[in-house]
């Protein structure tokens, strides 16, 4: 694994037990990614990909092979071990926001810090200007029910960046989003691509994988095509009038 590598997947297989019946989602799959690239994952309905997603997330482990995070063989860790990896290495972003209703922007974003054991002072820094940094300086206190989807979005992506992650790893960012706001998320993704970061972007549809500077594509559990983006989309702008 070179210096830059940042994932390796080697021949992983998922195998499901569905009452008498073996369901092979992943039937072998090799797959590297490299620090500050942009990735899109894409597939048709069973094509295996939310099933990578998970292993990629550290939520699931495989049933064969092996994937080596940052350096270390993440493939047969304890779930206590792989909620520690998760923590640290990955920072999610799901279609759906996953923000805790009663709590303020401020504190979701912190959450992870606690986990963490961030002392609180620097927590509260931290999740503050990961709040600025997405423009949300003047939302902080607010809770989700009073946020737009587009800000609750933000909150996620704030979320995800607090504790510094080698990965963000993207389900469907824009999947609950209308065309403006998702181009307000898409544009966001890219600052954060030209920061440095690892982009893992995991979508079904075409318009959003064309901001990856590479897409991958799974079918029946394989992958079909692994493809340089020869063009992709940059930051857009934003017609409609804003909300």
């Amino acid at each position: 694994m070179s210096e830059k590598e940042l994932i390796q997947i080697q021949d992983i297989k998922k195998f499901y037990q569905v009452g008498t019946v073996v369901v092979k989602a992943l039937k072998g799959v090799n797959l590297s990614i490299q620090k500050n690239e942009y990735v899109a994952i894409m597939g048709p309905s069973g094509s295996g990909k939310s099933t990578l997603m998970n292993i990629l997330g550290c939520l699931d482990t495989p049933t064969d092979g092996a994937y080596i995070l940052n350096g270390t063989d993440v493939s047969k860790l304890s779930d206590d071990d792989l909620a520690e990896i998760r923590n640290r290495e990955i920072g999610f972003v799901f279609q759906t926001f996953n923000l805790l209703p009663r709590y303020s922007a401020l504190d979701n974003v912190v959450l992870p810090l606690i986990y963490a054991g961030v002392p609180k002072h620097e927590r509260v820094e931290r999740a503050t200007l990961a709040l600025e940094n997405v423009g949300l300086g003047d939302r902080m206190e607010h809770k989700p029910n009073e946020l737009s989807g587009g800000q609750r979005q933000r909150v996620a992506v704030a979320r995800a960046l607090v504790n510094r992650p080698s990965i963000i790893l993207a389900d469907e960012p824009t999947g609950n989003l209308d065309t403006k706001t998702s181009i307000d998320i898409m544009n966001l993704f890219e600052e954060i691509f030209s920061q440095g970061n690892t982009i893992i972007l995991v979508t079904h549809e075409e318009d959003i994988a064309r901001h990856a500077r590479r897409i991958v594509r799974l079918r029946d559990g394989l992958i079909e095509s692994d493809e340089i983006n020869p063009d992709p989309v940059l930051k857009q702008k934003v017609i409609l009038n804003e909300q």
